[in-house]
């Protein structure tokens, strides 16, 4: 259970380990109040933030359509076009994901323009109820798996062009779907966002979190009443992935609403348990981390190659030539100045692909899930087997979270080169990355299954497919570590 102010600075049992512990008050008092208070007060000015963003992000995403073509030995320092692509994947990409572990969602709430729009539409949009389409668990797992999939099929890393239409048309489904659903609420951030998704699973093991003053029983809930955008019961607040820390609900002077609480990272998924354990989260981790690799190795692996001239060749034979013509702009890479243009066999085997290795992985993941909870039965856990199995879902998340930054915001590292790094010693520092999230995952692993139940002296059993998990992730992303 959340803290409440008067305990901050008291003496607490750790209910896992029985180990006395202190909380972390001269802490909360010394940081979270200072940066609790200046929110507060500053709560309105926000507004300015959100525009100078908004204007930023359309700069980068449509300006580069107006200028001319990058040279080939163009560099951020010297095109804006490259500047704009690395600001997308080498810095905004990978540092948004780590600022999770620091600050939660404060991208969400203080930052994204995306949000903003939405907020902005809804204000002056006709507030009709939210769908139950829209507040189905599975329609953000839908929109990752959509955007991801495009981004891909139209080179969202390499065009200007592709860049404007994922990024500018998330933007538009943004303001629509806030101008049209919700009263004054966030529709889309809660709902639909796909990088909010992303966020608010590996919120889970930041450092801040949200807590009610006074705590109401019940568990977390979904309410349209109220001050939260995206929805949040406040009282009966226990999770922290649908709170974009907009301060809102936050007053120093009230006796009610949520305070700022610092906390040790992974806390929330150690003890997930009384966090509200959501099977859709692990749904989405599984399968987000599955499709976010089979976006990379298609790029680097010759086995995609080899069977896209199978394929190919299969269709030639029957002579359906179709399949090599190119398709539309919007929904493949048509770039003939840039020497880039997919045509139906493409996007179908990169499709294919992609889905392919996200079915591989999520199922190998299920599978060592399974039997991790299903060991954790046999040596005392607690629990059902599939509730075992949720909880144990989240200790891939920091694994899942530090592939995602190597293999898709591996340009965060590129700078390192052009200060006399070579290529292998960058290499040692993302395995030693990638080793960081490996051990945070195992121990994450192992103070759930001591939640439920489990034994010191039997825990390396239950343990043991959870590493087997966390390995075949880190195998699997080895060619984003080393480059090969």
């Amino acid at each position: 259970m959340p803290l409440s102010r008067s305990a901050r600075d008291g003496i607490t049992v750790d209910p896992i380990a029985a180990i006395p512990i202190r909380i972390n008050g001269s802490i909360n008092e010394r940081i979270a109040g200072p940066v609790e208070g200046f929110f507060v007060h500053h709560r309105d000015r926000l507004v300015w933030v959100h525009v100078v963003m908004f204007l930023f992000f359309l700069g980068i995403i449509f300006l580069p359509l107006f200028l001319p073509e990058a040279v080939e030995n163009s560099t951020p320092l010297n095109d804006f076009t490259r500047f704009a692509n690395y600001a997308m994947w080498g810095l905004w990409f990978p540092l948004v994901f780590l600022s999770v572990i620091l600050t939660g969602r404060s991208w969400c709430g203080i930052l994204c323009p995306m949000g903003a729009a939405s907020a902005w539409a809804n204000k002056k949009g006709l507030q009709r109820p939210i769908p139950a389409w829209v507040r189905w668990e599975g329609t953000p797992i839908i929109s990752f798996l959509l955007i991801t999939v495009l981004g891909q099929t139209v080179g969202v890393r390499d065009h200007p062009e592709a860049v404007a239409e994922v990024f500018g048309g998330t933007l538009l489904l943004a303001f629509v779907l806030g101008f049209f659903y919700g009263r004054n609420k966030r529709a889309w951030c809660r709902h639909m966002c796909p990088i909010g998704l992303l966020l608010g699973v590996f919120s889970r093991i930041g450092a801040v979190q949200f807590a009610p003053k006074r705590k109401k029983p019940g568990g977390d809930r979904f309410t349209e009443k109220g001050v939260c955008p995206t929805m949040i019961d406040i009282p009966r607040k226990e999770e922290s992935r649908h709170c974009i820390e907009c301060f809102r609900c936050v007053n120093p002077q009230s006796k009610g609403g949520l305070f700022l609480r610092l906390r040790h990272a992974g806390e929330e998924i150690e003890q997930i348990r009384k966090h509200h354990p959501n099977p859709y989260e692990v749904v989405f981790l599984f399968l987000g981390t599955g499709i976010a690799l089979g976006g990379f190795l298609w790029l680097v692996l010759p086995v995609y190659q080899q069977l896209r001239q199978s394929v190919g060749g299969w269709f030639i034979e029957r002579e359906w030539y179709w399949i090599g013509e190119s398709g539309p702009w919007w929904l493949m890479s048509v770039h003939p100045e840039r020497r880039e243009v997919f045509n139906w066999l493409d996007f179908g085997m990169i499709v294919t692909f992609m889905l392919g290795v996200m079915l591989i992985l999520a199922l190998l993941l299920t599978v060592t899930t399974g039997v991790s909870a299903w060991l954790a039965g046999r040596v005392g856990g607690d629990l059902s087997v599939s509730e075992r199995f949720v909880e144990l879902g989240y200790q891939y998340a920091p694994v899942a979270m530090v592939s995602l930054i190597l293999g898709l915001g591996g340009e965060l590292f590129a700078p390192l080169t052009q200060l006399g790094l070579s290529q292998e010693t960058v290499g040692y520092l993302k395995a030693g990355l990638f080793l960081v999230g490996l051990v945070w995952s195992l121990y994450l692993g192992a103070r759930i299954l001591i939640n439920q139940g489990v034994a010191l002296n039997s825990l390396w059993l239950p343990l043991l497919p959870g590493v087997l998990g966390s390995c075949a992730v880190g195998l699997a992303w080895w060619p984003a570590v080393f480059g090969l």
